[in-house]
């Protein structure tokens, strides 16, 4: 079976967005692959973080996927800083990459004219991604456009050491996300709905309460002529909204517009609203029940080993082949 590779950065809070759009995906993905999915926190660090409030996200955005549905049965589910050789495979990858492959990655330019203090971790992670897809001979990544370029950074880097030292990386595939849902922001549906979004009313978090989703949906840009019809061109709020009870109540698009023809904005988005936050409710039951239980440190547990296993024995190859081991 192939194996897929995916990596959840534990910065800005998990949305609704991200469950319909990539966790929902990742659901699909572990029925057809062997699937490794691991939370990314020293790539978190090139910008500084709050120790206390990284701490609890790391644990927390396992617990939330997993109550997303997420299978722990179906997937590797590690922790990247609890695997040392993962940082060290990373540096033999950096003495194998040219400064201007590095500087040319685009998040790195355009981070790095935001703040010119930048640290070199924001030079280097790239090469730290790489190494979390080739230790375990990922055959797949799946990630968005703006990702694409690490994966390639990532194939270059693996095929420049199998010439040079024979075969000992998988050269890994990009996976574009199929075309699928995407939820906008409530009060700018023109932009898509994201966790790092600076106005926390057009964004829905899978930890919002009841009470905050149904303000937050009551309150969602809308046009003036009340007709619930799908438009994203034309009627983008309104569409965003049809987008969202479709994926929620598993309905379709035509069957929202019957459901609701010749009733007004405000019964509809009560009815989304309603539909939302009880699906997420059931969602955050599950998540209370395994975010501090002895089975989510047990599944991290046995991710753990079977990450360093595989990590040290591709560590212990590559240095057999630099030279660089007794």
């Amino acid at each position: 079976m192939a194996r897929i590779l995916t990596g959840l950065k534990p910065t800005g809070e998990i949305t609704l967005g991200n469950y319909i759009g990539a966790i929902k995906q990742m659901i699909t993905y572990q029925e057809k692959y062997d699937s490794f999915i691991f939370v990314a926190d020293l790539h978190a660090l090139t910008i500084p973080q709050d120790p206390s409030l990284l701490k609890s996200r790391i644990k927390s955005f396992i617990a939330m996927y997993i109550a997303c549905g997420i299978d722990p049965a179906k997937n590797t589910i590690y922790i990247q800083s609890e695997n040392p050789y993962i940082p060290a495979i990373s540096y033999l990858l950096e003495c194998h990459t040219s400064y201007g492959e590095a500087s040319r990655m685009i998040q790195f330019k355009e981070k790095s004219r935001q703040n010119r203090n930048f640290s070199v971790g924001l030079l280097t992670y790239p090469i730290l991604m790489a190494s979390d897809i080739l230790y375990c001979d990922a055959d797949f990544v799946p990630v968005g456009i703006d990702q694409k370029q690490h994966v390639e950074l990532a194939r270059n880097i693996a095929e420049r050491f199998n010439n040079r030292y024979e075969n000992t990386f998988v050269v890994p595939e990009v996976l574009i996300s199929e075309a699928g849902t995407k939820i906008k922001d409530l009060k700018d549906p023109t932009k898509k709905m994201s966790k790092s979004e600076s106005n926390p009313q057009g964004v829905i978090s899978m930890f919002d309460s009841p009470i905050d989703i149904t303000s937050k949906i009551m309150k969602a840009t809308t046009d003036s002529d009340n007709v619930i019809k799908f438009d994203e061109e034309n009627k983008p709020g309104i569409s965003n909204l049809m987008n969202i009870l479709s994926v929620i109540d598993n309905i379709s698009l035509n069957e929202i517009e019957e459901m609701f023809k010749g009733k007004g904005y405000g019964e509809f988005k009560k009815y989304v609203a309603l539909k939302v936050s009880n699906h997420i409710k059931k969602i955050q039951d599950r998540y209370e029940k395994i975010i501090n239980s002895k089975e989510l440190d047990d599944i991290l547990n046995k991710g753990r080993e079977k990450s360093i296993n595989l990590a040290k024995e591709k560590y212990q190859l590559m240095c057999e082949k630099l030279g660089t081991i007794r």
